[in-house]
């Protein structure tokens, strides 16, 4: 099978993924993308794609990923994972509605309470309809951005 994305990788660029992957101190998967893109490196080992997703324990698809993004965006792109397009959940919290939670916050709390608890800060939020619902834990992270 005729690869479509060849590794050829320099000596500057071999000597700086050897010395990732000897000193173990990045992220496990930059360490995996350095190892991979050594041993598809065409002047070197040469190593199949699957010899390589057996050797490290990944996809086929993974080391043709890291392949494909070492030639078309380089060796930055082809460490790092890729971010997602379209992420899973949106933000409960957008710059309006958190402007006004700080606010709310920097206000008198409620009768019979002498400060803003996180609890009541998600209850007040969802009375005021700043927002649908909301966490005590959200309304922390959001809180703790200001400080």
């Amino acid at each position: 099978m005729n690869k479509k994305y060849i590794v050829r990788l320099s000596d500057e660029e071999r000597a700086q993924l050897t010395e990732l992957t000897r000193k173990g101190q990045a992220a496990a998967y930059k360490i995996r993308h350095a190892h991979i893109l050594l041993k598809a490196d065409a002047d070197g080992p040469a190593w199949t794609d699957t010899k390589i997703a057996e050797s490290f324990s990944v996809s086929a698809n993974t080391v043709l990923g890291v392949r494909q993004r070492w030639v078309e965006q380089g060796l930055e792109a082809a460490l790092n994972r890729k971010k997602q397009q379209h992420p899973s959940r949106t933000p409960r919290l957008d710059g309006e509605a958190e402007a006004r939670l700080i606010a709310l916050r920097c206000g008198e709390p409620p009768a019979g309470h002498a400060r803003w608890t996180l609890r009541l800060l998600a209850g007040q939020a969802v009375a005021l309809d700043i927002v649908e619902a909301i966490s005590h834990e959200t309304v922390r992270q959001a809180l703790k951005k200001t400080r």
